[in-house]
Parts: structure tokens; sequence; C-alpha cells
């Protein structure tokens, strides 16, 4: 093969490269864009909140930010607004049918549910990346899963967290939500039971 047409090919491959790039970073935003330090997704570092050596990052009370508007329909065709719960904590569990991690986690979510929900505690899931319901609405009933889940295949209700703030960008990944609707704690990861009850006593505790 002569080098004019090495040459020629260059570019091709250079181009096919930078698309395949693209489409990953678009993939990777819709994922929003997984940060292994758990911290600071798109922002200048300027955060206010506390990075624990459990993977559980926390935010003072006074500094907190609202969660965004997280309204739509949810897996069992209802819809649901998340501002409906002020008032009580909430347990925010962002997770897809095709996860592993969230297939681990989910009978654990349940479980804690069951005994907090009495408490002023409400469970909601966000369903991503599912192209449809049959498969999340099967996931729900395998594990028993009995609190609701907005459906949203695209990522726009997490893409709507502000940056630099506890926003998911992991999934799973699970936000504890104070009584005022503020972003309190997150992990970027599956939750045993026992992490999760910890992770929403110091929330549930507070008055």
């Amino acid at each position: 093969m002569s080098a004019a047409c090495r040459a020629d090919q260059r570019p091709n491959r250079t181009r096919s490269r930078a698309v395949l790039l693209t489409a990953g970073a678009a993939v990777a935003a819709l994922l929003l864009s997984a940060c292994g330090s758990g911290g600071t997704s798109g922002g200048s570092g300027n955060t206010n909140f506390v990075a624990g050596k459990d993977g559980v990052d926390t935010v003072a009370k006074g500094s907190r930010t609202p969660i965004p508007d997280l309204s739509g329909p949810t897996v069992d065709g209802k819809q649901l607004d998340v501002d409906d719960y002020k008032g009580k904590v909430v347990v925010l569990n962002i997770w897809g049918s095709w996860c592993g991690p969230c297939r681990l986690e989910a009978e654990n979510f349940e479980k804690v549910y069951k005994d907090v929900k009495d408490d002023g505690v409400q469970f909601v899931g966000i369903n991503t990346r599912d192209s449809g319901l049959t498969l999340p609405r099967a996931f729900e009933k395998e594990h028993g899963i009995t609190y609701p889940s907005l459906y949203d295949p695209t990522g726009r209700l997490m893409l709507r967290f502000k940056k630099g703030t506890l926003n998911p960008q992991l999934i799973p990944s699970t936000l504890i939500v104070d009584r005022d609707g503020k972003v309190a704690s997150r992990t970027l990861q599956a939750l045993s039971e026992e992490s999760l009850r910890k992770m929403l006593k110091p929330v549930l505790a507070e008055k």
C-alpha cells in the first residue's frame, strides 16, 4: 500500500475514533460521568460536603442544597412528585434493572423501608437507562419492592442536580434528603442493610 493511501486512511481512522469518543462522552454524561472520588463532578472543587472514609459524603445542616424538581411518571404508571414528601426524610435510590449492584442492594432497601416507613421516612427509587417498563417492573416484582420509583430512562432527572453538590453520579447512587427537602448525604456504591441504616440514622435523628 502506498504512503498516500495510508495517509488517506489515517484521517478516516481519526474521524472514526473521534465519533466513538464523542458517543462515549455522551453516554458518560448521561450516566453522570462516574467520579470515583465521589466529589466534584463538573464543579470547581469548592464544595460544602465532607467525603467520608466509608464512602458516604455528608453536608452540615446549614449548608445543604435543595433537591431539584423530581416529578413525573412512575414505573407502575402513576404520577409522583418528591416535593410532596417534604416534612419526611426521603431516601432516593438510583437504579437500573440491568445493574448488578442494584440487584444486590434491592432487598436491603425494601427491608429497611418496611422498618422505618412509619417513622416519617419515605423511600423513592429513580429507575434509569431502561428503555421500557417491562424489565424494571419485573425487577420490582422479583425483589419485592413496594415503594415507588420514578421512571427516568434518559437520566434527565439526575442531570437536574447542580454540579459540585451531592449529585448522583453512578448507578447505583443513594441520597438521603432531610425534612426540608435538602440533600444531607450521598453514597455512590451499593449498600448493605447495615450501611443503609447507618447512613439514614443521623438525618432521621435531626429535629
